[in-house]
């Protein structure tokens, strides 16, 4: 009983949820396309254009990046209730 009732309740999925996770997204592989030393290492991408000409390593560790800022940003703004 002690550990259902000590935790959080989480916000649900939406629309202003989305757009907060692709707004961090977008703001870390702009940061990632600058600050990562070889963003064109291989493998390439697919498109390689359609992402910045970033390599698969960089456009996996920019979203990952970009997911971890989601989710802090998503907590903070749930519990402040603009979510």
């Amino acid at each position: 009983m002690l550990l259902a009732t000590s935790v959080p309740a989480t916000v649900e999925w939406g629309p202003k949820v989305a757009i907060t996770m692709i707004i961090c997204n977008i703001i870390a592989i702009a940061i990632g396309k600058y600050k990562i030393q070889n963003p064109s290492s291989p493998p390439a991408m697919p498109s390689p254009e359609m992402f910045g000409g970033m390599g698969f390593p960089a456009v996996l560790a920019t979203t990952s990046f970009g997911h971890l800022l989601g989710v802090g940003a998503i907590l903070g703004l749930a519990s402040m209730g603009v979510l």
